[in-house]
């Protein structure tokens, strides 16, 4: 009973946040920021901090917060106090979201909490690697959003600081930039060229983490051991259906569903979620393409059949609908 109280109090007063956050969120600038910092004396880091883990709970702008801590306190400091400030309120969203507004999340995240729920149990920390690096969710609704997951705490503290890093470093040196071209301050023309340097490295970044979340190429003799073996396969054939039923024929048993089809289609194979597939094309190039959007939907074993059909078929093994 106490219990219950607790969160309906905890809960009304969230809501209240959230209403006020809504009303003045229009006076919520950088000017304002740091007039607030530079009163506070010694004490500007910690109620910069404490600002930008409230900010961040009540899903006001964060590029606002980075850009000023840039400038208030440099590249080196201001990244540190942005990640910890930033850190802290992803912490405290994950709690509220775990422990009190579960229904809300829910409600916010839609279809999208089933695909977080399926790359955490895929994945665990890689996958909040991957989405805190790779902009697939809004990065507030998302701190809530994984809040429901089932993910331990300390592995998605650790996981948000680390690979939000980046984007922290490269952010806040822009907010230093920022002030040092107001200023006119020497090395202009060298800060701006890091600045810029570093946004191209920050935008690059999710190619990587792509490239090293996919699982390597599947050999196509692999392919036919395991046919053979009777293991439970389902061989994903993504070229255009005239192509399965041409003169080229295709794999014995596979299931033809062209990639231009997939992403609408991906229902059909919820039950191979956890499941080995196999994916064949004439070569690989659009087996590639169809291991991403399964990676990204939550599939954990789907990999790509190297050579595709021209590979089987220089083996002279047996297709079917030719």
């Amino acid at each position: 009973m106490h219990r219950t109280a607790l969160r309906w109090a905890l809960g009304l007063v969230l809501l209240a946040a959230f209403g006020v956050a809504l009303t003045q969120r229009g006076r919520f600038d950088s000017a304002a920021l740091q007039a607030w910092v530079e009163g506070a004396g010694a004490a500007g880091p910690a109620l910069f901090m404490g600002l930008y883990a409230v900010a961040t709970v009540l899903f006001l702008p964060g590029a606002v917060i980075t850009l000023a801590g840039g400038a208030l306190f440099g590249p080196l400091w201001g990244t540190l106090w942005n990640l910890s400030g930033a850190t802290l309120g992803a912490a405290l969203a994950f709690l509220i979201a775990r422990y009190l507004g579960a229904d809300w999340v829910a409600r916010r995240a839609g279809r999208r909490m089933q695909r977080l729920n399926d790359g955490v149990a895929a994945e665990g920390w890689r996958f909040v690697a991957f989405v805190r690096l790779v902009p697939l969710f809004p990065f507030n609704l998302l701190n809530y959003a994984l809040g429901l997951t089932r993910i331990s705490f300390l592995t998605y503290l650790l996981a948000t600081w680390v690979f939000m890093l980046p984007g922290a470093f490269a952010y806040t040196w822009l907010g230093h930039v920022g002030r040092e071209a107001l200023a006119g301050g020497d090395g202009l023309i060298r800060n701006i060229t890091i600045a810029l340097s570093l946004l191209a490295a920050v935008a690059f970044l999710p190619r990587i983490v792509r490239k090293l979340r996919a699982k390597p190429m599947l050999e196509v003799a692999d392919l036919k051991r395991q046919l053979d073996a009777g293991e439970d396969v389902l061989v994903l054939d993504v070229r255009p259906a005239a192509d399965f039923a041409g003169e080229w024929g295709h794999v014995s048993d596979a299931r033809s569903l062209p990639l231009e089809e997939l992403p609408l289609r991906l229902t059909e194979l919820k039950e191979h979620k956890q499941r080995p597939i196999r994916l064949i094309c004439r070569t690989d190039k659009r087996s590639a393409q169809a291991a991403r959007l399964l990676a990204d939907a939550g599939f954990t074993d789907a990999q790509v059949i190297r050579g595709g059909m021209t590979a089987w078929r220089a083996h002279g093994w047996p297709v079917a609908g030719a």
